[in-house]
């Protein structure tokens, strides 16, 4: 196997290894290394959190720019990283494979494909082969990468959770590596989703989602968080700016000096 395929296998096995697998998802080079330092042993991108870093909102991300930021995030931490590709940039299952097969030529270890337009959710049939095009091209090729299947629906407001395992299933069979519907949020639909497949299942870390222990005890393989890490430091930013402009006031400087201090830690050796 190629370094790039040894990469990717490694990234597999954390899944079995680690349970669950935490991968926080930094939307730049410094947020990734500060959770790099942390210890957690992989990572995910957020489309969202990395749109906002460039002042645009979801979605507004070209293929090219979201392929080389994964692979930055990859190159900067050190650790596998799964690429946030939302529907693979296109409706049409080859364009799906063209996304994924640059991304595993590239070398990133992972990716996930949506089974969402932009605006609706692909016709079940449709969904199946743009991921069956995605396995191959994770797959087929010279370098392999570990290819995560998302069903969208309880994410989008279609709460139809026998429709979402019948997906998720079909995505397995289609040669996914890992299963994802985010927006799930009780024990109940968490294990039903975990026994309905054999595949790893990752989760999204919601209000309402049980806690890590208790996701562990329930099977689950990967958690992952979305772009709220991205939204919390840019609350915590825009709470800051408030102070100063409305209160005149520098509350904000032992938090400042606290940022401060764990950036020379996580930075010292860039």
């Amino acid at each position: 196997m190629n370094d790039h395929t040894d990469a990717a296998q490694g990234f597999l096995e954390l899944h079995a290894s680690e349970r669950p697998l935490l991968i926080p998802n930094p939307w730049d080079i410094g947020s990734a290394k500060l959770l790099t330092s942390l210890g957690f042993k992989a990572l995910a991108t957020t489309s969202g959190g990395f749109a906002a870093s460039l002042g645009r909102i979801d979605g507004d991300v070209t293929r090219d720019q979201a392929i080389a930021h994964a692979l930055a995030v990859q190159q900067a931490s050190g650790l596998p990283v799964n690429g946030d590709f939302e529907n693979g940039w296109s409706d049409d299952p080859a364009g799906v494979a063209e996304t994924v097969a640059r991304a595993a030529a590239a070398g990133l270890a992972g990716c996930s494909i949506e089974d969402w337009s932009g605006s609706e959710i692909y016709e079940r049939g449709l969904a199946v082969e743009r991921i069956a095009a995605a396995a191959e091209a994770a797959h087929g090729g010279a370098s392999r990468l570990v290819l995560t299947a998302r069903a969208e629906n309880h994410l989008r407001g279609v709460d139809d959770l026998d429709d979402t395992i019948a997906r998720l299933q079909a995505f397995q069979d289609a040669g996914a590596d890992v299963l994802y519907a985010p927006a799930l949020r009780t024990p109940e639909q968490i294990a039903t989703v975990v026994d309905a497949l054999e595949k790893p299942v990752n989760v999204l870390a919601l209000p309402g989602v049980p806690p890590i222990a208790e996701l562990a005890e329930i099977g689950v393989a990967r958690v992952s968080v979305g772009g709220a890490f991205a939204a919390v430091a840019y609350a915590a930013l825009i709470g800051a700016a408030t102070e100063l402009r409305d209160r005149g006031t520098y509350e904000y400087s032992q938090a400042a000096r606290e940022g401060s201090a764990a950036m020379r830690g996580a930075f010292a050796s860039s």
